[in-house]
This record gives structure tokens, sequence and C-alpha cells, in this order.
């Protein structure tokens, strides 16, 4: 008697079923390598993002100095004329004495366009602050303007013909003299985030932006997250189950989904045309971001509820203990993990929204810092969005670096929401 029966085509049940398990380890190692090669795209991918935007950025991590010493000549700059003065024709005579060469009134103008267009309202407030320096000798550091901060960056390229190149044989040669004397330095741009922004590349920084978006996250936070929570709270603990309640959860559904314009358009249909609200204010962008980051948050805690076992509502109700202290006595704190998980990373998809933020004019030209949530101000995407769109060279590299920052903070909060996870998530 045999042991295995024969098939149709003269095979044993022993050798279909080894080719069925070949071909089951086939698929398998395809789907292993389809995955694989998948993830690995993936970082592929990433690695070009990152790797481009540091190399077009980071040369804005660093600002090109030009360190000169300057007579503040009384004739042109006194204590009864203060702030006003001839600062800028004080900073073109200490160029001058150095090329004495240099005669033409032309080429003396040009000689000034090496200093940034700032550094004279640098020195007019070194000398409002301390007015015993009129009529002494002082030395100064200030930034050189954005094409000879290009040059020195290697940004522009010296073998280009002479008239088609933004600085000049002549120009370069002053330069080239200068950082033969020493007088040029490339020090660290702090003022990429210490300054406001600026219609001049080598004066722009993020600190508006930087402002702006704490306003903006610290309005959506204070909002959305006991509005969520308290919501998630009551649908999933203490509201009925009907068709009432079905509709809300489908909604809050819906509105995860819903674009980001979307409700920068209702922002700026309600909040600022029928209340009347203050236009490019952090107040009202971080409303609009409450609206957008609210139903990722219901969602996020309603999943941390759902994870706490049962049996833990069941032991609190057998001692004696009542609906409300179950939850807010045991429920809720054994999913705040999760809790504080969902809201970081919905804070941060609201760091990088720029559309709804556009839409209710937190994209305007603002030379200082939001004092208060009130005041007109920008963002962090907004601001990239801004100098994206500037027809200036400097902001190219700005705009990269501004975006490694945006970055930055974005897996800077994230890796805070994986720590917050991993160190108090309770294993059941």
């Amino acid at each position: 008697m045999t042991d295995m029966t024969s098939g149709s085509l003269g095979k044993t049940n022993t050798d279909l079923i080894r080719a069925g398990l070949a071909r089951r380890n086939r698929n398998q190692l395809f789907l292993q390598g389809f995955g694989m090669a998948a993830i690995a795209f993936a970082f592929l991918m990433l690695a070009i993002l990152v790797g481009s935007l540091v190399l077009s950025g980071y040369k804005a991590f660093t600002q090109t100095h030009i360190s000169v010493d300057v007579f503040i000549d009384p004739e042109e700059i006194s204590v009864e004329r203060l702030p006003r003065g001839g600062f800028e024709e004080v900073l073109q005579a200490s160029l001058v004495s150095r090329f004495p060469d240099v005669t033409e009134r032309a080429e003396q103008r040009s000689l000034r366009g090496i200093f940034s267009n700032g550094a004279q309202f640098l020195l007019r407030d070194m000398v409002v602050a301390d007015n015993s320096l009129i009529g002494q000798t002082v030395r100064i550091t200030v930034p050189v303007s954005d094409p000879y901060d290009q040059v020195n960056k290697g940004l522009i390229d010296r073998e280009t013909p002479n008239e088609n190149r933004r600085v000049k044989d002549n120009e370069l040669a002053w330069f080239d003299a200068l950082i033969a004397e020493g007088a040029i330095s490339s020090p660290i741009n702090w003022a990429l985030l210490t300054n406001a922004d600026s219609r001049f590349p080598e004066l722009a920084g993020l600190k508006g932006a930087l402002v702006g978006s704490f306003w903006a996250l610290l309005i959506c936070f204070l909002i959305a997250f006991p509005l969520g929570i308290g919501a998630a709270v009551y649908l999933e603990e203490f509201a009925p189950k009907n068709k009432i309640s079905d509709l809300i959860e489908v909604n809050i559904n819906n509105l995860a989904a819903v674009p980001s314009v979307v409700f920068g358009l209702l922002a700026l249909a309600v909040f600022i045309g029928t209340f009347g609200m203050p236009r490019s204010a952090p107040i009202v962008g971080g409303m609009t971001l409450a609206l957008m980051t609210m139903p990722t948050i219901i969602i996020a805690t309603r999943a941390a509820l759902k994870a706490v076992p049962p049996s833990i509502r069941e032991a609190a109700l057998g001692v004696g203990a009542s609906k409300q202290q179950v939850v807010f006595g045991h429920v809720v704190p054994l999913a705040m993990p999760g809790i504080l998980t969902g809201t970081i990373i919905g804070l941060a998809q609201a760091l990088g929204e720029t559309a709804p933020l556009l839409l209710i004019g937190m994209n305007a030209f603002i030379t200082s810092a939001a004092s208060s949530p009130f005041d007109s101000a920008t963002a962090l995407p907004t601001q990239i969005f801004i100098w994206a769109d500037s027809p200036e060279r400097g902001f190219v590299s700005r705009t990269s670096a501004a975006i490694l920052v945006l970055l930055t903070f974005l897996i800077t909060m994230n890796a805070v929401a994986i720590y917050l996870r991993s160190k108090f998530e309770r294993k059941w």
C-alpha cells in the first residue's frame, strides 16, 4: 500500500506540497526584497533631499565681516544731531583712506558698496550708546554686502567675464587687498537667528519668524490640548453610542483629512472677516492651527484610551469608584503617554503648515519680532516662502538654511514624542 496517492499528472502529493512550499518561499523572498528596496529608495530620496539642503544652505551659517578703523568725524556727526549724522560718509572715508589711489567719486561710491547697508546703522547705534566716541577712531566689525559675501564664499565665479559679473575686476582687487590685510573674516552667522527679516540678505534673520511660530504654537496648544482631550474623553467614555455620536466620530475623522488650506479659508472668513481680528497676528494663526490640530489630538487620545485594558476599569468600579473617578483617576493617567505623543505630533504638523498662515496674512514683511500674540508676525514656513520668492541670490542659501532650522525643530519634537512614549509606555 502506497503512502501517497498519485496526482492527475503522475505527481505525488508530497511533490505537490514541496512545489507549493517552494513557490511560497519565492514569493516571500520577493516581498522581502521589494520591501527592503522600497525602504532603501525612501532613505535614498531622504538623503538626496537633506544633502541638497545642506550643500546649498550651510554657507548661510557663516557671514563675511569686515573690520575697519573708523574716525568719527565731529564735522559729520555731532551730539546735537544724533541719531542723525553722516555715518555713511564716515564709513566711506574709512575705506578711502585705505585706498588713496581711488580718487574718482564713482569709484569711491563703489568702494563704499563693500559695506552692508546696515553698517551705518550699527555705527549709529554704537555712537548713540556712547557719545564720547565722537572725535575718536574706533574699530568696528560689520557685515559686508551680499555680492562680496558671495565672492568670499565662492558663489560668484571669478572667471565670469567682467561685464557679466556683479563684482567687477577693480572691486575684486579692493576686496582681495582687504583679505590680504586680514580685514575680512567669516564668523558664525548668529544673526541668522537673532535678526529679524530684512530686504538685504546679509542682514536677514529668522528671529521674527521664530517668535511668531512660538506664539502661534502656544495659542494652538492652549486651545487644542484641553478641548481635544476633553472631546476625546467624552466621546470614548461618556457619550451614548447612538447615531449622533457616530456622526460626530465620522466628521472628526473627516476633519483630520481636510486640506489645511480649507482651515485657512475658514479662518479668513470667520476670524478676520466676521470677528475683525487682526490680520497677520499669531493669535489668529494659533486659532487656525488649533482647528487643524484638534482632530489629530482627538483621534490619538481616543486610541490611547482604548489601549487601556478593560480590567483597569472593572477593578476600579469593583472597589466602589464612580465613573468619573475611574476615568480621571485611572484611565486618563495611564493613557497620558499616548495622549502626549499624539499632541506633540499634531503640534509638529502645525509648525510646518504654510497654506493657512498665508491666507490669514502671516507672510507680511515684518522687520521686528512680535512682542505679543496680537502683533503682526511671520512664522517659519511663511518666512521660507518669502525668501524662496525673493529675486536676491543671497536668499537662496538662507532659504535652505531656514528649512534646515525648521527640520531641526520638527525632528526634535518627534524625538521628544518618541522619548515620552518609550519612557512612560505601559505594557499590559
